[in-house]
């Protein structure tokens, strides 16, 4: 019964350096949690939303793209938020800037 209370901390409430050992010990696996959520999930995603916008900001008048809905044009126009393709001749389609998924090389 003796050990029982002194696994429990002191009686007046104040908190031992085993109680913080305790304490920093249950927050070791949470510290690894959200490194490894970070390097396998958050850090991906960031950078390839960075190479996304470098690729938007690329874009250009002639350039042949392909959009997220698997659209295949040539750029005809661009605007701020607007690109214009040429789907067919004679045929433009206007789509929202971040839906360009990928710029094709030919």
């Amino acid at each position: 019964m003796l050990g029982l209370a002194f696994a429990m901390g002191s009686p007046a409430g104040g908190t031992s350096a085993g109680g913080m050992m305790s304490q920093f010990q249950g927050m070791i696996p949470l510290v690894f949690m959200f490194a490894i959520f970070y390097f396998l999930l958050i850090r991906p995603q960031q950078k390839k939303a960075k190479e996304h916008r470098a690729l938007l900001e690329a874009l250009k008048k002639g350039d042949l793209v392909v959009t997220a809905g698997g659209m295949h044009g040539k750029v005809s126009a661009l605007d701020d938020q607007v690109v214009t393709l040429e789907i067919a001749p004679g045929v433009n389609v206007k789509v929202n800037k971040g839906f360009v998924a990928s710029v094709k090389k030919d």
